[in-house]
C-alpha cells in the first residue's frame, strides 16, 4: 500500500477556486471540520476567472496558503501549479493543493472520494471486480479519477462511453488503463450488461436531462452519478424509483474533502461532522 500523502506544512488558510463557486459545498464541511479539530483557520471561496488562475494561485503561494480547486481549473492547474503529486499528474487534474517552501503543490483526492463510493454502491472482493462490467461516461478530468479508482479496485472489464471517442482513447493509453471506447450515440446498449454505471459528464448538472434512459439499465444495476444538486439529481431519483442502488456524487465531495483534510493536517478527518453541516447522511445498503 502507497505512504498516504501529506503536507510538509500546514496551510494558513484554505480556499476552494472555481468559477463559478458560489454554490460550493466545500467550505459548509470544512469549516465544521476546523471546528471540531479545534483548528483556528479560515476556508473561503475564491470566484477566478480562468485567464486569472495563475494570478490567484501565485498570490496562494506567497499567503502560504492551501485549500481545493474544481471546476473549470482542475486540469489548468496542473500546468501553473510548482509541483504536482504522482497521483495528480495521472489523473491531469489537481483539486487539492497547499503550500511548500514558498511553493504550491498539487495533489487529486477525487480517486479517493471515487473509490469511497464505489466501495459503498458495489461491495465486492477484487476477483468479483475482475469480471464484471463497467461503463464510464466521459473522458474528462472526473472521468480520469474515476477511471484510476475502478483500475485500483480491481475492475478490468470498463467501457468508457464519450461524445469524443478519440479524447476517450487518449484518457485510456495516457493513464495506462486498457478500456473499451463507445459513442454517446449507443450508451444505451452499451449499458445493457454493466454491473455499475458511472456519470463523469456535467450532464443533469443544470437542466433535468438524463446520462442514460433508465430503461436502458439493467436490474440490479448500480449506478453513480458524480453531479450533485440539492434533493437528488433528478435522474438518480429515478434510478432509486426503480429499485437500483444510486448515489449522486455527495459521497464522493465530502470523502475527496476528508481525504484533503488528512492531507493538509495529517490526522483523522471528523466525517461525521462534515455530514452534519450538510443535514446528511451517508446512504447505506443491505448486503
Amino acid at each position: 500500500m502507497e505512504r498516504p500523502v501529506r503536507a510538509a506544512q500546514r496551510p494558513a488558510r484554505l480556499v476552494i477556486l472555481g468559477q463559478p463557486v458560489a454554490h460550493s459545498l466545500s467550505p459548509v464541511f470544512q469549516r465544521a471540520a476546523l471546528r471540531v479539530a479545534g483548528l483556528s483557520m479560515t476556508y473561503d471561496r475564491q470566484d477566478v476567472a480562468p485567464d486569472r488562475l495563475a494570478d490567484a494561485l501565485a498570490q496562494l503561494a506567497g499567503e502560504g496558503a492551501g485549500g481545493n480547486i474544481t471546476i473549470p481549473h482542475k486540469e489548468a492547474a496542473t500546468g501553473l501549479i510548482s509541483r504536482c503529486t504522482s497521483l495528480a499528474r495521472r489523473v491531469g487534474a489537481v483539486n487539492t493543493f497547499w503550500t511548500e517552501h514558498g511553493a504550491l503543490v498539487g495533489h487529486n483526492t477525487d480517486v479517493a472520494g471515487a473509490t469511497a463510493t464505489i466501495q459503498a454502491l458495489c461491495p465486492s472482493d477484487v476477483t468479483d471486480a475482475r469480471d464484471r462490467s463497467v461503463v464510464l461516461l466521459g473522458a474528462g478530468g472526473s472521468a480520469a479519477a474515476t477511471l484510476i479508482a475502478l483500475h485500483d479496485l480491481g475492475y478490468r472489464r470498463i467501457t468508457i462511453v464519450a461524445r469524443n471517442t478519440a479524447r476517450a482513447q487518449a484518457l485510456s493509453t495516457r493513464v495506462s488503463i486498457p478500456a473499451q471506447i463507445a459513442s454517446m450515440d449507443v450508451v444505451n446498449d452499451v449499458v445493457g450488461a454493466a454491473v455499475l454505471v458511472i456519470n463523469a459528464t456535467p450532464v443533469g448538472l443544470r437542466d433535468d436531462t438524463f446520462p442514460v434512459a433508465v430503461r436502458a439499465l439493467p436490474e440490479r444495476c448500480a449506478v453513480f452519478d458524480l453531479v450533485y444538486r440539492p434533493g437528488l439529481t433528478p435522474w438518480i431519483t429515478a434510478c432509486r424509483h426503480a429499485g437500483l442502488r444510486a448515489e449522486d456524487g455527495l459521497r464522493m465531495l465530502v470523502e475527496q474533502g476528508a481525504a484533503a483534510f488528512e492531507t493538509w493536517f495529517d490526522m483523522p478527518a471528523p466525517r461525521e461532522a462534515m455530514w452534519q453541516a450538510l443535514d446528511a447522511a451517508p446512504p447505506t445498503y443491505r448486503a
